[in-house]
């Protein structure tokens, strides 16, 4: 494995906020993303639940970024915003393409792939072990400002000033070198 320097999470530069509680049944904190969360393999976005979040919450964002990624500011992968403050579970596939499983109102904006869906974990060959990290934001308010045609980076400049707790579980994955 390739030592890599771990670069900070897209919400330490964020201010602090209360936390809450989201858990998957495909993802567990610090271990290794499924087959299914993989680009090449899969490509479907995890299950996810959400608790504990503040009651006056008005919606939800997800989002799922790659901080390792050997970019220079890391790798969006998914970023899902306006999801109503009923849903708190999004099932297995919910970003994909088609949108089945996102409720109405949600809006996806284009990944780092320049896709509006989830787009699964693809480090380099021998790039070291990189962290998924999965984020739910309690957002406080309906509708969080940018539309489909935002960057993740618009997005993240939003949630830093409209949430209210914020939620992560961190999966990894490494593609050993080649030969």
């Amino acid at each position: 494995m390739t030592e890599q320097k771990r670069r900070p999470l897209p919400h330490d530069f964020h201010p602090e906020v209360p936390a809450f509680t989201v858990v998957s049944d495909e993802v567990s904190e610090g271990r290794g993303l499924a087959s299914a969360q993989v680009y090449a393999e899969g490509n479907v976005s995890p299950h996810l639940r959400w608790e504990g979040f503040p009651a006056e919450t008005r919606s939800f964002a997800v989002t799922c970024f790659d901080p390792d990624a050997p970019t220079g500011s890391g790798f969006w992968h998914w970023s899902v915003f306006d999801i109503p403050a009923d849903v708190t579970e999004l099932p297995t596939g919910a970003g994909s393409g088609d949108m089945k499983g996102l409720p109405a109102g949600a809006t996806h904006v284009r990944n780092d792939y320049g896709t509006r869906d989830f787009g699964g974990a693809a480090p380099p060959p021998g790039d070291g072990s990189h962290r998924y990290v999965f984020t739910v934001y309690a957002v406080g308010v309906d509708e969080l400002g940018p539309d489909a045609d935002a960057s993740p980076a618009v997005v993240g400049f939003n949630l830093r000033f409209k949430a209210l707790a914020r939620a992560q579980l961190v999966g990894e994955y490494e593609v050993p070198a080649e030969g």
